[in-house]
């Protein structure tokens, strides 16, 4: 109650005399809660950012940039680093993910796909932190970490380990080949908005430069909606004719963008499932366990597809028979 005080004072202080109705508007995976403001003629949203727990300057900096490139970002009105408040304009209340459905997801992929491209264009070296192997792998390394030993609770033996690491090894090495643009890192169906021009992009602050695959993945192999196969290969093709068009460092020829997609997915799955374990063991989280299954779903079709993630496959059968006799993680 007490920084919810805070906040309403610091608002009354940027608007002085302004009337307005304060309620929540959501709340993320980390420390962060957001407010809407409504007064007589127009919405803000306030962020709270507790300075102890968050860092505002990221979002602040990455903001500017994909402002700057064309994306529609929540333009910042007013400040408070000390204290952890932004007042940000408001991108509406209708998430990507409520709105998709079949006949909509063409065009609503389309513009977030061409938002993408524009961030990508904006692209420069050393104005993001890099999105290098050190960061590749600890993200991996959330897998056997949170997923296998804390959820699942098994303990890789020597041999499962080896493997584990060969496959992450190629991995990276696809990952780290791959041209770098600016990525947002989570650009998925409850990050973008339905908004006037769509979409609003927001939970950016995360943002490094790296594969230029990565912010497809998230959008089209979304851990919240599932499409077929073939609409999505549709929407990629689409993606990568616009891409190539604009002069992106996109291969030329699809079939191996597609292998770079595929593979780029493979490492975000593993990073996710980790995730999504320690959101529920360590934080108390609940709601992303039953996100699991689709995500491992993406993550076994592709091992299916490519003979050099077989290894992997073959881990999950072993450790997918062992959880059926075993106690329930959850």
């Amino acid at each position: 109650m007490q920084r919810l005080h805070q906040l309403t004072e610091w608002l009354h202080s940027q608007l002085p005399g302004a009337a307005f109705d304060l309620a929540p508007a959501s709340a993320d995976a980390s420390f962060r809660r957001y407010f809407r403001a409504t007064f007589p003629d127009r919405t803000l949203i306030v962020m709270d950012a507790p300075p102890q727990h968050e860092d505002c300057r990221p979002f602040l900096h990455v903001a500017g940039l994909f402002e700057r490139a064309g994306a529609h970002v929540p333009h910042v009105h007013a400040q408070d680093l000390e204290q952890g408040f932004l007042l940000l304009s408001d991108l509406g209340s209708t998430t990507y993910l409520q709105a998709l459905e079949t006949g909509n997801a063409r065009e609503l992929y389309g513009a977030a796909t061409d938002a993408l491209i524009r961030i990508q264009l904006a692209s420069r070296e050393n104005e993001l932190p890099p999105y290098d192997e050190a960061l590749l792998r600890r993200e991996l390394n959330l897998f056997p970490e949170w997923y296998l030993s804390r959820h699942l609770g098994h303990a890789l033996d020597e041999k499962q380990s080896a493997v584990l690491e060969t496959v992450f090894r190629r991995i990276l090495g696809n990952n780290l080949a791959q041209p770098r643009v600016y990525v947002h890192r989570d650009y998925h169906s409850r990050n973008l908005m339905v908004s006037s021009p769509n979409p609003g992009i927001l939970d950016f602050q995360d943002a490094v430069y790296g594969p230029i695959t990565y912010d497809l993945v998230s959008l089209f192999k979304d851990a919240y909606i599932k499409w077929e196969e073939d609409e999505v290969l549709d929407w990629l093709v689409r993606y990568w004719e616009k891409a190539r068009k604009a002069g992106l460092p996109v291969h030329s020829d699809f079939s191996e963008f597609y292998r770079d997609y595929e593979w780029m997915g493979v490492q975000r799955h593993l990073k996710v499932l980790g995730i999504f374990a320690r959101l529920y063991h360590r934080d108390g989280k609940d709601g992303y366990l039953r996100d699991l299954p689709l995500v491992m779903e993406y993550l076994r079709r592709t091992c299916e597809r490519y003979g050099e993630l077989k290894p992997l496959l073959g881990l999950l059968d072993a450790l997918e028979n062992r959880r059926a006799t075993a106690e329930p993680p959850f």
